[in-house]
């Protein structure tokens, strides 16, 4: 449900009631990721979406009833080629969706609020709430944040599984990952399992773009678009200036290696370099390619990629750092326009992070959605 935090946060200090359903699980090709949520309120206004609309009026009555009736319940909603009309996913996929009513008199309100609170205002949180296991336990929730300090709220069940729910969370939120995981009532992995979604909400990946050229505009435009929080950075500051770059959530006016130096980069961090300058290039690449960040690739023709390879080698770079660059940057699309070169550059950004091919679905045989990397092990120790 986070990823309609701000309107829910909207909601709840409205002082309105609401229902809300998440994607717990998916299996095949069903159209929204765990996570992704359709939330009603008691006058019938509803925001989201959990498939794209194959199932939204179903989950929609589901919502109205949670509301009615004060019960959590798990759905699963699969495909049926009986009945044209019977509720289901055209594109054959599974979907498991968890439906939680969050009144003002609901156990789970105050976490939840807290959560979307926290979410809306940008700071990182994770929420897990439990999807399977006994009755009474369904839909309890616990707020979990950056630090393996404390957590908000709590099972009620075992004190060991509270204290291992968030080590595990903390994980998922290190990674920025929502997903599910398997567990003891206990908090062992052993005994009666119950099922525990974790939805992560962090701030927006950055996208790094050295080079204040006519590419990194349109660059800058698909960053955004991605949601992307997007900085340009250039040595020039003829070039490097907001009239130029309107879309850019920061300017920075430095040498890019210096830049780079001083600013937070993550694993979720892309570098794109468009200066193709060697002066820029060389010590730019050289810090940037020993960074643990998800993407560096730098523009310039092949014998420009041959010639700066050369001078990074000179300079230290070794052949398995040189093997993370991508270089010349982007799918090949054909692209010519700045436009065209930027949608090759984010195509290739985006199936690095996905794990795509990048060949045309037309004919192949790959699956059309591709599983997250999985998310470190979890941290499993003592939290207050």
């Amino acid at each position: 449900m986070l990823d309609i935090a701000e309107e829910l946060h909207r909601w709840v200090e409205q002082g309105r009631d609401f229902a809300v359903a998440t994607v717990v699980a998916v299996g095949g090709s069903a159209p929204r990721q765990p996570g992704a949520a359709l939330a009603v309120d008691t006058d019938g206004t509803a925001i989201g979406s959990v498939s794209g609309g194959c199932v939204e009026g179903a989950v929609y009555e589901l919502c109205q009833q949670a509301l009615a009736d004060g019960e959590t319940v798990l759905e699963r909603f699969g495909y049926s080629d009986e009945d044209a009309f019977a509720v289901g996913l055209t594109c054959g996929g599974i979907i498991d969706i968890l439906i939680t009513p969050v009144r003002a008199t609901d156990p789970a309100r105050p976490v939840i609020t807290a959560a979307l609170e926290a979410a809306a205002s940008g700071r990182p949180a994770a929420l897990a709430r439990i999807v399977s296991g006994p009755t009474e336990l369904l839909g309890r929730a616990m707020l979990i944040g950056p630090e393996p300090t404390g957590y908000v709220g709590g099972f009620g069940a075992h004190p060991e599984l509270d204290r291992t729910v968030a080590a595990e969370a903390g994980a998922f939120l290190d990674a920025g990952r929502t997903g599910t995981l398997e567990i003891g009532e206990q908090g062992s992995r052993c005994g009666a399992p119950l099922t525990v979604l974790v939805e992560s909400s962090v701030p927006p990946p950055r996208m790094i773009v050295f080079g204040a050229i006519d590419f990194a505009s349109a660059l800058v435009r698909i960053g955004k678009f991605l949601g992307y929080h997007v900085t340009v950075c250039d040595a020039r500051p003829v070039f490097a200036t907001k009239s130029r770059f309107p879309e850019a959530d920061e300017i920075v006016v430095d040498w890019p290696h210096r830049y780079l130096e001083r600013t937070e980069v993550d694993a979720r961090t892309v570098l794109c370099v468009l200066t193709h300058d060697a002066k820029f290039d060389v010590p730019l690449l050289k810090l940037a390619l020993r960074l643990p960040v998800a993407y560096v690739g730098a523009m310039g023709s092949r014998r420009t990629h041959l010639d700066r390879n050369k001078r990074l080698r000179e300079v230290g770079v070794t052949d398995l750092e040189l093997a993370r660059l991508r270089s010349p940057i982007g799918l090949d699309l054909g692209a010519r326009t700045p436009e065209e070169t930027a949608l090759s550059i984010a195509s290739e950004i985006v199936a690095n992070r996905r794990g795509g091919t990048g060949v045309s679905l037309t004919g192949a045989h790959t699956p059309i959605h591709h599983e997250p990397a999985p998310a470190p092990a979890g941290r499993i120790g003592s939290v207050a």
